[in-house]
């Protein structure tokens, strides 16, 4: 088993900026009413783009890998949060929206499958917690 780290750096009130293995940082902040600058992402949004960038990453990679002729990719998610502390995720669900001609909707789901069962840590360590679908919408070029 591999370790990594993360670190995150208080600037003021709730404003931190965080860095990871990688080397890079990311601002992380709140609203004003909390004491934050509202200047940054917040934390639970880091998760839903952790998600999409996961995902997004594996389904492009396999798509290319199965000759998909996209020419434009795009991966959105809606996230319904409950209404009592600790306010979490509940639901989640994934759009994996492709653009191009002829494209092979059976290819896209397939990628799409491999990703959620096979590849993306991020879907993995969600689904047990969080209910997660997914859907995929293609579009004619533009």
């Amino acid at each position: 088993m591999s370790k990594h780290h993360a670190k995150a750096v208080h600037i003021k009130g709730i404003t931190f900026n965080g860095l990871t293995d990688s080397n890079h940082w990311v601002p992380i902040d709140g609203p004003a009413e909390f004491g934050g600058s509202d200047a940054a992402i917040r934390p639970k949004e880091l998760i839903l783009l952790a998600l999409a960038g996961c995902a997004g990453s594996d389904v492009a990679s396999i798509m290319t890998k199965m000759h998909v002729p996209y020419t434009r990719f795009e991966v959105h998610i809606d996230a319904e949060m409950t209404k009592i502390h600790p306010k979490v995720y509940s639901k989640i669900h994934v759009t994996f929206k492709v653009w191009g001609e002829d494209i092979d909707e059976a290819k896209v789901k397939k990628a799409m499958y491999l990703s959620a069962e096979e590849y993306c840590g991020v879907t993995v360590m969600l689904k047990n917690s969080i209910e997660i679908t997914d859907s995929c919408e293609i579009n004619p070029e533009e």
